[in-house]
């Protein structure tokens, strides 16, 4: 197994006569693939129909020559100046109504049939002119879809979405039913009266702004599909990725998922946030758990500082290697970068690279060349990622619908699974996400932060799991529309209430920080050991049906109802959370949650210490700037400041 270290190569930028240069550098810092390409639609295609390839052509020999693979681009990320010059209406439109001009990257309109047209047929002219050459590893389709245009509000985007809309429901009918038009007169009298839901006199209609987050999410897909196809058509034997940002909520990766043959990731961690280690092991889990347990590559990484946060600071020594380990022991094969050499020119000048402007002397230079043999001396002898234990379950449809306006309160859906994560990684869990479609059953307990949108299917699946055994912990806000927004037949928590043995009487959502009265809540949980705990974002009023109170409401107007819930189901348990509990509460409710299942048997909890097992390794990682002691495998391990140490059994295998 190959760990692929490297990063976007942009010799564009540079003379020709640097070219050689880079490669002997790049053989210094062991770097193995590069990524050619992604912004380099107006050097391939100077004026349309006129493609100039040679200095491409070069470009890959060379690497070649070098022994260096390439992850080729096809070049579609920026269009050029010519495109939007030619095609005006290629340019995208904000929701109230400004045209985007050129001058920056990404502007075109997803749904703009020039843009999709020229697209590609460019990856498709790429596709054949080097599906054969010997460098060739991978093909990059685009780049970073949707990071600046997500949503796009022209004409021609309104026209795509009655498409998408005419073939979802057939008949304005059903399109009138599926959204409640009969609310404020809305009813259409044809899908051409729709029009996208641009920025209006007062709420706009909740079932029309989800599908069009659909919509978006899947027009932005049918950009990738096509150059695709175009690809894969040419060269049907090489792996084809693009790069996914994390959670990042205006595209369902869940259905992208399954149209890469390998998933990628760009992840950025603010080298100054001391949640940034939990919050970037996420996106690694996330990254796992798309690819379904297979490997991915972290794509795009900084040696240093980025560019694009008001202050940007840059990396303590380690903290770039630690960061990467992390990556590694959630399942990636490959580290690269963006990007090889740091820019003179544009917008990006100051974000950071593997070869910076201040050359090979530098202290960043020296840890990238580090990384880079360390790299490839472990490669071979890594296992295959290893799955989680316990699934926290991430839903992009409640993702965007609990977000909307003209709901009973704002919440902000990551809140709520950033928070079940944190304590799940500060006890050491191995942690999948999944969905409302995923294999439940590997798991020993399941975590629902917020299921908002929940078809009957997804109620169903979750009261399988926990009748079969399995551990289902729900939070607030769950089971509350099905997929057409219309609130759950059966009242809140739908056929999930009876699993539960709760249903919900009415909503006490908390006000917002800083508002008064107070926003957070009182907790009692005598049964937990916990006498008093604190409750955030949300309360509500339960009625028992035939479950056991943990924790109770110990101020505010709900004084002495229950807050928290569980119930035995069938062989499994059922919990219920009305709140969101501290994290004290919450990690007395995760010891109880996963006891008896073994989970917490094999993990190690350190504050500020990641201990990720890959296979029959264990990566030991020191996410501080101090040196920590480590109890494992019997003995116990000096970790320094931003450490990594690799476990092969109960043996030191690598520091």
């Amino acid at each position: 197994m190959t760990i692929w270290f490297g990063g976007d190569y942009n010799p564009e930028q540079w003379a020709e006569t640097v070219w050689q240069e880079d490669v002997v550098l790049m053989q210094q810092a062991g770097v193995t693939m590069v990524t050619v390409g992604v912004f380099s639609w107006s050097w391939l295609e100077p004026q349309e129909g006129t493609f100039t390839f040679e200095w491409l052509d070069r470009v890959l020999d060379t690497l070649h020559a070098a022994g260096i693979r390439v992850d080729l681009a096809t070049a579609t990320a920026s269009p050029p100046p010519w495109l939007s010059h030619r095609y005006p209406d290629s340019l995208p439109v904000t929701e109230t109504g400004v045209r985007l001009q050129r001058g920056a990257r990404q502007a075109y309109c997803p749904s703009s049939p020039d843009y999709r047209r020229l697209a590609a047929r460019l990856a498709g002219e790429i596709a054949r002119r080097y599906a054969d050459h010997p460098a060739l590893e991978l093909w990059h389709i685009n780049n970073e879809y949707g990071c600046h245009v997500s949503r796009c509000y022209c004409e021609t985007s309104a026209a795509a979405f009655r498409r998408w809309l005419t073939n979802k429901y057939g008949t304005v009918e059903n399109l009138n039913r599926a959204w409640g038009t009969a609310f404020w007169s809305q009813r259409y009298g044809s899908i051409d009266e729709v029009t996208v839901p641009s920025a209006a006199p007062a709420f706009r209609n909740p079932t029309q702004l989800l599908d069009f987050d659909r919509f978006s999410s899947d027009e932005i897909l049918g950009i990738f599909r096509e150059e695709a196809a175009a690809v894969r058509a040419a060269s049907p034997s090489v792996p084809i990725t693009t790069n996914f940002m994390g959670l990042f909520k205006p595209l369902d990766y869940w259905a992208w998922a399954a149209e890469l043959d390998v998933i990628s990731d760009d992840c950025y961690p603010d080298p100054v946030d001391p949640d940034s280690p939990y919050l970037a092991a996420m996106t690694r889990d996330l990254m796992r758990s798309l690819a379904d347990g297979k490997p991915w590559l972290l794509m795009e990484q900084s040696a240093g500082a980025v560019n694009w946060r008001p202050s940007n600071a840059a990396k303590p020594e380690g903290m770039m290697r630690a960061w990467s380990y992390q990556a590694i022991a959630r399942g990636a094969d490959g580290i690269l970068y963006f990007q090889w050499r740091q820019s003179e020119r544009g917008a990006e000048r100051f974000h950071s690279a593997m070869l910076p402007h201040t050359g090979t002397d530098s202290v960043s230079w020296k840890a990238v060349c580090q990384l880079g043999g360390e790299l490839r001396e472990i490669g071979d002898a890594l296992d295959a990622p290893t799955h989680g234990s316990v699934g926290i379950m991430l839903d992009w449809d409640s993702w965007w619908s609990i977000e909307q306006t003209g709901l009973p309160s704002t919440i902000d859906y990551m809140e709520g699974v950033r928070a079940w994560y944190r304590t799940l990684y500060d006890a050491g869990v191995a942690i999948d996400f999944v969905n409302p479609r995923s294999d439940l059953g590997r798991y020993s307990a399941i975590v629902v932060p917020t299921l908002f949108v929940a078809t009957s299917d997804a109620l169903a699946a979750l009261s399988a799991y926990a009748e079969a055994g399995g551990r289902l912990l729900v939070g607030y806000q769950s089971g509350i529309t099905d997929e057409e927004g219309r609130l759950t037949p059966g009242g809140y928590l739908g056929s999930l209430a009876e699993t539960l043995g709760v249903r919900i009487d009415e909503f006490f959502p908390l006000p917002v920080p800083g508002s008064v009265p107070a926003d957070s809540v009182r907790l009692r949980a005598n049964d937990l050991g916990v006498r008093d705990a604190v409750g955030i974002v949300w309360s509500e009023r339960l009625v028992i049906t035939s479950a056991d109170v943990v924790a109770r409401f110990a101020s505010g107007p709900l004084e002495g109802e229950a807050a928290i819930t569980r119930r035995s189901a069938g062989a499994g348990q059922a919990w219920y959370a009305a709140t969101l509990p501290d994290p004290w509460l919450r990690s007395r409710l995760v010891a109880q949650l996963l006891a008896g299942t073994g989970v917490l048997e094999d993990a190690v909890a350190v504050p500020g210490v990641e201990v990720t097992r890959r296979g029959r390794h264990r990566f030991v990682i020191n996410q501080t700037a101090s040196a920590v002691s480590v109890p494992i495998a019997g003995q116990t391990l000096s970790v320094e400041p931003y450490g990594v140490r690799i476990l092969e059994g109960d043996t030191v295998w690598r520091d």
